[in-house]
């Protein structure tokens, strides 16, 4: 697969643009796939950037949210759509790999319910035949199911460790590199990976599902999207790494 083109979108302008790049998708199979990135993700924290993944155009756009603020969600086009509403749409899926923090941050830092949320993560936890007592993470997941290519694999692993360098405190970095301007070329890569093997996987887990599991699946992500807004939510919780409670006795 060739790399996405990747946009960095830092001014109104450029909002309406990818509004009008983002309009009117193709939605089985669903076509935007998005992570966060942030300091201390979550309520108590701050949004970054928002990367958008859209797999009809093989593009991913990078949403400069530290410089934007609310503008981000709310830049209209002409006939007023804007990002907040596509988040919020039922009608438009949106494919996140464990939403509950990012669901958190855009809440409770920007108003945005989101609504229309197919969590990867819970769809590979349904579809697994070992032990389903805790999640898999975003790379386990990248380098056991998207079926990379060795170039592919080592791409996305190198990709990986500069990032983390950057930006992990146990590799000597710091989260506050998010927030650098201009954003280094090695994070920019990480942040358009992070999003750019979402459709391979989600194709792979749905291949997977019977027609009853993938409508628990869908209310298990509305239902981490509940949460997430809830004043109980702990963004850094101990249980974050189990699998739901609410599916235990499906297990």
């Amino acid at each position: 697969m060739a790399s996405p083109t990747v946009h960095f979108i830092d001014n109104p302008v450029q909002v309406t643009e990818l509004l009008r790049d983002i309009t009117g998708l193709p939605t089985s199979p669903p076509s935007l796939y998005l992570d966060v990135e942030g300091i201390n993700l979550g309520r108590t924290g701050t949004i970054s950037i928002l990367q958008i993944h859209v797999s009809t155009k093989n593009t991913t756009y990078l949403i400069d949210v530290y410089s934007l603020g609310a503008s981000a969600f709310t830049t209209a086009t002409e006939s007023g759509q804007t990002l907040k509403f596509i988040l919020e749409s039922p009608n438009i899926p949106k494919v996140f790999f464990d939403v509950r923090n990012d669901s958190d941050a855009m809440f409770s830092l920007f108003g945005i319910s989101l609504a229309g949320v197919h969590d990867v993560q819970l769809m590979e936890l349904a579809t697994r035949h070992y032990s389903k007592k805790f999640l898999s993470g975003l790379t386990k997941c990248v380098e056991e199911h998207a079926n990379l290519s060795p170039s592919e694999k080592a791409a996305w692993q190198q990709s990986k460790d500069h990032g983390k360098a950057m930006f992990a405190p146990e590799r000597g970095g710091a989260y506050e590199v998010f927030n650098q301007r201009p954003l280094p070329e090695a994070l920019k890569k990480y942040c358009a990976e992070d999003v750019q093997f979402l459709p391979r996987l989600w194709s792979v887990y749905m291949g997977r599902m019977n027609p009853a599991w993938q409508v628990k699946v869908q209310w298990g992500a509305a239902e981490r999207v509940r949460e997430s807004q809830t004043p109980e939510y702990d963004p850094n919780g101990p249980e974050r790494s189990r699998s739901p409670k609410m599916w235990s006795s499906m297990w």
